[in-house]
């Protein structure tokens, strides 16, 4: 237990630099203010592999600086669409187009209802990764386990790939 303590007693002597870097890398102070608390919540998740001695502000920055670009790339695959024609082209969201509501909306429809036709230990927990919240999150709502979590996740965007190639 006293391991612990030493531990969290570290991690708050050593923490307030981490807002400054983390504005730096959002440029947001609110984004930032989340990742500051993610990069904390890590830390203390996994401080087990913190090695005693070591430089905790060089862990401390590996941590903020690997969630950060993980977000990124999150980010940077849904603003992201593959179209499956025969040249293979990736197209970028944010270019300017004229959409069909009615197809999207009948899209989406199809889409709200192949979630619902999930078994339900994998849709409370998808619904809530669809929601925006993050999978620990959903853990502690759910109270299960993290990677329980993560894997019915992955196994319900299994089911729904699946089930929306058909259409």
């Amino acid at each position: 237990m006293s391991e612990n303590k030493e531990f969290n007693n570290l991690l708050i002597n050593n923490a307030e630099f981490l807002k400054p870097f983390a504005v730096n890398l959002t440029k947001n102070s609110e984004t930032a203010n989340d990742l500051y608390q993610e990069t904390l919540y890590k830390a203390l998740a996994n401080h087990e592999k913190y090695n005693a001695g070591t430089n905790i502000k060089a862990w401390l920055f590996t941590i903020m600086r690997n969630i950060f670009i993980n977000d990124y790339r999150r980010n940077a695959k849904r603003r992201t669409i593959f179209d499956n024609t025969a040249e293979d082209y990736l197209i970028n969201m944010r270019q300017v187009s004229v959409s069909n509501t009615a197809e999207g909306s009948l899209r989406e429809k199809e889409i709200k209802a192949a979630i619902e036709n999930l078994p339900e230990t994998f849709k409370v927990p998808f619904q809530l990764y669809f929601d925006g919240f993050k999978y620990h999150e959903i853990a502690e709502y759910l109270e299960e386990p993290l990677g329980t979590i993560k894997s019915r996740i992955h196994f319900a965007r299994k089911l729904l790939k699946e089930q929306i190639r058909r259409y």
